[in-house]
Formats: structure tokens, C-alpha cells, sequence
């Protein structure tokens, strides 16, 4: 039996291996940033086709290069190698969520991740970049500022986020209800949204 998500999932081989797709100029002359967003409570499902299409991509169009790059394994990597892991884990123990998401501000303000996230997925080097883990390593990592610094550094290679929310091409609302652009500052108070419209939905 079908259902809205498998039948979206089934969309998404087709899509990636498509010439205008994989031509990186997007739709317009824009930027070649796709999202394809689906329920949070999805998520194992999600993870699960990631790893079909990482399977399947090399038979149906042999000799893409395809890089897949986890967010949340790639903070942990970054604070690994600027010896801040431990003392992060500390830091939550001791003091909370909220002192740690201050602390790490810095580290990980996406300007900085920009050109580390280039390293690590090599744009120049392959032909498609597939980007999951944004709901693990929320709230440390804003995804629409991540993407914005991005288009600087991943040139003509297409890029697809799997989002574990609703993305309308103009808001990113992580889990579906929290617009992910947003600063919030303490109980319920938030400064205005900063929308998110350079990218595509990869599949309606």
C-alpha cells in the first residue's frame, strides 16, 4: 500500500539522476540548492531511503560522484578537531541547553562552517551533495544561514537538504512549526523571521 511520503520518496531517484538536475544551474539561472522537506515522525524512513539512494545512485547513472555529508556528524567533527567536544558535553551536563547553544555560537556561526562544509564535501569534486542531520544537531546550527553562506563555496554543484519539516520556497519550518530563521529569546518571544527562498523543493 502507498502513501503520500512513499510515493514522494519514489520521485526522488528520478530526480537526482536527471540532466537538468545534475546540470547545477537550477531553475532560472538560480542556484542549484534543493530541499526536499517530510514529516519529522518520518525520519527513520528518511534515513533509510538516504541509504537506498546512496546504493542505487552509482547503478542508475554510473560514474556520478555523489558525496553525502551528515550536519550533525559534521559538528561533532569540527568541535572534535578544536578539542571542544569534551568540554561541550560538560557544559550541557552542568549548565543546560541554553548555555551551550551561547557558548558554541561562535564555533559554529555559519560563516565559519561555510568553507569547512567545502572541505569536507569537496564540491569541485563531485557532481551531487546530499546534506541530512538537521534535526540532530538542532538547535546548535541555523540551516538557512548554513545555506545562504553556502552558495558561495559549492559552485555549480547541485545541493539537496532533507529537511525533517515544511519548506514553502520561501520559510523553513523545522519539525513544521518552528521557522528555523527565527531568534528566539527566552519563553515564546522571537525577533522577526528571516525567510529562506533561494532553494527548490525537489519533489512537489
Amino acid at each position: 500500500m502507498s502513501d503520500p511520503l512513499t510515493d514522494r520518496l519514489n520521485k526522488i531517484l528520478p530526480r537526482l539522476v536527471s540532466d537538468d538536475l545534475l546540470s547545477g544551474s537550477g531553475i532560472g539561472n538560480e542556484i542549484a540548492f534543493y530541499v526536499f522537506d517530510y514529516p519529522p515522525e518520518d525520519e527513520l524512513r528518511v534515513r533509510e531511503h538516504i541509504r537506498f539512494l546512496l546504493d542505487h545512485i552509482p547503478k542508475q547513472k554510473p560514474g556520478l560522484r555523489v558525496k553525502h555529508v551528515n550536519l550533525f556528524d559534521f559538528v561533532l567533527d569540527h568541535l572534535k578537531a578544536r578539542n571542544f567536544l569534551d568540554k561541550a558535553l560538560t557544559m550541557q551536563r552542568e549548565k543546560g541547553d541554553d548555555a551551550l547553544k551561547k557558548a558554541l555560537a561562535g564555533p559554529l556561526h555559519p560563516e565559519k562552517l561555510a568553507p569547512l562544509f567545502a572541505q569536507v564535501a569537496r564540491p569541485a569534486e563531485h557532481d551531487l551533495v546530499l546534506v541530512s542531520g538537521v534535526g540532530s544537531v538542532y538547535p546548535l546550527l541555523r540551516t538557512s544561514s548554513l545555506l545562504s553562506n553556502l552558495q558561495g563555496v559549492m559552485g555549480g554543484t547541485p545541493l539537496v537538504l532533507f529537511y525533517p519539516g515544511r519548506y514553502d520556497q520561501m520559510t523553513l519550518k523545522l519539525f513544521g512549526k518552528l521557522s528555523l530563521s527565527a531568534t528566539y529569546e527566552g519563553a515564546g518571544k522571537t525577533r522577526k523571521s528571516e525567510h529562506y527562498y533561494r532553494a527548490f523543493r525537489l519533489v512537489p
